[in-house]
Order: structure tokens, then sequence, then C-alpha cells
């Protein structure tokens, strides 16, 4: 079993719900968030609270919307696949860019990060009232605004319009806000990061994995100002300092220089149960077996990985992997793209490798995900299995750090480069942003970064890159048209408002252009 620092705090203390979840929580008039905001050890829990929302993969009543397999999905790295159409349909209405504003896992996005939002903002205005210290104090709001960060950096990559709220309602009357632009949105989250640049530590301590360091916030904010100057061609501002190009690469290579963070020598090891939060891993999800979980009904309670439940294949009667669900099968354009790549079989697992019964789900192309996937590593040691994959999710590694220094034109790209290449034994490449781009591709393929990588280089890429039809491979199961797609460029890549929100706004919100 693993040991895992931050254990879920959703049955203790999930200030959002209400309804059923409260009918084994202590009586209200013991412990209310009016008085329970007292000792350091009432703030770690909250702060855990916050952290726990990192986890959650679906919304109770809405659906299963793992970050990681929704953002594969969309890219060209994965179809959606599932047991059969109708298991898959909101799945595919994402893959092929046919969404309308009822479907259930962008409504499960939406949730699962305002949820998250709400937590950090609640923690943040009751911190002044914890008896601590102040560096603790100053600790607990630095993880509070890297981890709002995040949640909002997910929204407004997904959905752009979106509310920006930096405090929690406090009545009827603020329950209509307006979606702020996406250039607040996006200077909120500089702002933030760059306020957990400056508190964080550099090093984390082995009973505290989990906790972000200053190194990670940096990787953020370098991802949130790719995204963004790539996307709208502008720099970020952040307490009235102008983050551009020069700032963040400074922020990069310090953590280069500085962190001790380093490649793993070998490319398959990454993704191991021995190498979570390994030299690689600068920010990493926690999942695991630990409580055990069997709840249908409440799946957020799970601390498993979902993911990895959701694209392992559907096999039975097998040693070595157990039951997945087979959804966002592999492309056959990541395949020929990884054909003679190194990396390829650390990513890409083929159906020739798999013993037991295996049974083909919608749009079986024979290749799935072996970096989060059901195999017997990742078992839970007790519980559902499904609810208790126990796979990290990394979600920026040290080569992220190289490869984006690079590409912000660090006078050491061609060393970074080579790094990350050599680390597969391939050869020197000049470095251009071509080479970069392609670089990130095989490196970070099947990791939920590739739909963005697209978006960030023009609506002409994605549009390019995401359209595919008549591409069958060898082991396809199906006629073309389960597996063209054509990119909507009318949405610009965005995901629709969910209509319940839409609803709810009593005209507040506009619907985002396509929908």
């Amino acid at each position: 079993m693993k040991k895992i620092y931050f254990i879920s705090f959703a049955f203790i203390i999930s200030l959002t719900s209400c309804g059923e979840e409260f009918l084994d929580r202590k009586p209200l008039d013991q412990v209310v968030s009016s008085n329970f905001y007292q000792s350091e050890s009432d703030a770690m829990e909250a702060l855990v609270a916050v952290y726990d929302a990192l986890g959650y993969q679906s919304s109770p009543g809405v659906s299963w919307a793992p970050f990681l397999t929704v953002s594969d999905i969309l890219s060209d790295d994965a179809y959606a696949g599932g047991g059969d159409a109708n298991d898959g349909l909101d799945e595919d209405e994402l893959n092929k860019f046919v969404i309308p504003t009822g479907n259930r896992l962008v409504h499960s996005v939406w949730l699962k990060n305002y949820t998250g939002i709400y937590r950090a903002n609640l923690l943040l205005e009751k911190i002044d009232l914890i008896e601590a210290s102040d560096e603790f104090k100053n600790r607990v709001i630095a993880e509070c605004k890297f981890l709002r960060a995040y949640f909002y950096l997910e929204l407004v990559r997904f959905f752009e319009n979106i509310p920006l709220l930096t405090a929690t309602i406090k009545g009827p009357s603020e329950y209509n806000q307006p979606q702020a632009t996406p250039t607040d949105t996006y200077n909120q989250i500089a702002t933030d990061l760059v306020d957990a640049i400056n508190v964080l530590p550099a090093n984390i301590p082995n009973n505290e994995q989990g906790r972000v360091s200053k190194w990670a916030a940096q990787g953020l904010l370098a991802r949130t100002y790719l995204f963004y100057s790539g996307v709208y061609g502008s720099n970020l501002l952040a307490n009235g300092q102008n983050i551009d190009q020069a700032v963040v690469l400074s922020y990069l290579e310090d953590c280069i220089s500085n962190s001790g963070h380093e490649l793993l020598a070998d490319y398959g090891e990454i993704f191991r149960l021995a190498s979570e939060f390994s030299t690689e891993s600068v920010f990493e999800i926690v999942h695991g077996d630990s409580p055990a979980w069997w709840d249908w009904g409440y799946l957020r309670g799970s601390e498993g990985n979902l993911a990895a439940q959701m694209q392992g294949p559907r096999v039975t009667g097998s040693t070595n992997w157990n039951r997945g669900w087979s959804f966002a099968p592999v492309t056959e354009k990541l395949a020929q793209a990884m054909a003679d790549d190194p990396r390829f079989n650390a990513t890409i697992l083929t159906q020739e490798e798999l013993d037991g019964n295996l049974v083909k789900g919608y749009q079986h192309t024979g290749y799935y995900s072996k970096k989060y996937s059901s195999d017997a590593e990742h078992w839970g040691s007790d519980g559902q299995f499904e609810h208790n994959r126990t796979c990290n999710f990394r979600v920026i590694r040290f080569s992220d750090i190289l490869l984006m220094a690079a590409e912000l034109g660090s006078p050491n790209a061609q060393e970074y480069l080579d790094l990350v290449r050599a680390r597969v034994d391939l050869p020197s490449v000049p470095v251009s942003q071509e080479n970069i781009m392609q670089e990130r591709r095989l490196e970070f393929a099947l990791e939920g970064i590739r739909y963005f990588d697209l978006l960030r280089q023009g609506q002409a890429t994605a549009s390019s890159e995401l359209s595919n039809q008549s591409q069958l491979g060898p082991n396809y199961e199906g006629d073309d048209i389960i597996f063209d797609v054509s990119f909507n460029s009318a949405t610009q890549g965005l995901l629709p408002i969910p209509q319940t929100e839409v609803d709810l706004s009593a005209g507040t919100f506009n619907q985002n252009p396509g929908y």
C-alpha cells in the first residue's frame, strides 16, 4: 500500500457540499465554518481539502471527467472509445467537436475546479483567525494561491469566459457573477503564482510529499505564459509587474540551475511506482488506495486515478492487466509519429502485449496508453479495483522545464533540447520552434499536454492537426466514419459554458462562440 501524506478529507471537511453527505458529520452545533478555523491542525485539514480537489475526476450526478482523459480525447493522440458508442457518448462528442451545451463531462470539469477555488478562497479568508506562526500562515497562503491558480488555468484554457472569484460569495446578492475577460483571469493566475514563488519552500520533505514547491509554481507560471502569449499575443501582469518572456525564462533557469531536479536516466521508469516524486517530478497529483474505496455513489471520495481505469484495456483473465474501460484509445497518427522513437514502448501499449481475453471496445485501434493504465503494478491493495488505481498524475516534469526554457530562447536552448533527446539515445537536432514542438509531442504524448500545445500555435495549426479523416490503422475496428474528426474552428477550441450554469446565471453569462 502506498504511503500518501495528503489523504482525502472530502468526507471530513467538504465545505461546499450539502444534503446527504452531512449525515455522517459531527453535529453542526459542534463544528461549523464559523468556529472551525482556530488551530494549525484545523488549517491543515482545510488545506488538505483544497489539495483534495486536485484529485477530483468526477462530480456527483454529472460524469467521470479526469483532466487527462478529457484533454487527450480532445487532442489528436486519442479517440473517445469506451465499451460502445453509447457508453462513450459524451466522450465522443468531445472527440468529434460536436459538443452540446449539456455535455456531462464539460459540466464536471466546471464543477470540480470551482469546488477547489471555493475551498482555496475560504481558507484564505479564514487564515488570519488561526493561532499560528507567520511562517506557517504564509506557506498556507502561498499553497492556496498556487492551487487557485491551477484550478483557474484549467478552467480558462477550457472555457475562456468564466467568473473570476477571489473571495467566497457572501449571499444571494452576489450569486450572479459576471464573466471576466480572459486577460483578467490570466493576470490573476500570474499574480497568484508570483506570490507563491516568493514564499513556497524549495525543498519538500519526504513526509510532506504532495505539497507544492516554488519550482512547481515557476513551472506552472511558464505553462500559463506560453499558452497566453501564444493565443493572445500578450504578456502577463502580476502586481503591476510585466511578466514577459525574459521574466518567465529567468524563473525556468532558476529551476534548472538550483532546484536539484534532473531527468531520470531511463524514460521507461518515469511512470513506475518507484519513480513517484522522483527528481524528474516537479509537480504531481497524488493518487492511491488509502483509504480503500468501494462507493460507486460517491466516486469523488476515492483517491484512485480514474484516468488509468478509464484508459486501460478491457482485458479479463489476465495477470498483468485488470479490466479497464478502453476509453481514449490511441490513434494510428500518434503510433506512426512515434514508430521509430525509443519512447514508443513506454508510451503506447499494443494489443499484442496483452495476455488474457481482450474485449474490443468502441473505436478500437489496438493501442492504449501505457503511462496511465490498468496494469498490475498500479492495482490497489484493497477496495473496489476501479476506484483504487495507485498511479500519481505527473503534471510537470523536468523535461518540460527544459523544453519550455528552450522555446523561450534560453542561451542554453541547444543543450536543453539535446538533454531531452540524449536521454532516449536520439541525436542532436537544431533548435527551432518546429523541432521543439515535435519533441514536446513525443516526450509528453498521452500526458494531457498536446491539445493545449496545438491551440497555442494558432487556429490554423489546431484545425490542421485535429481534423483527421480516413486514417485507419491495421487493427482498427469499424468504418471510417466512426474515426473521422473535423475540428470546429467556430469554437476556437473552447468548450461550451455548461447550459446549467448559463441558466442559473439569469442572463449574466454569454455562451462561447460556436455553440
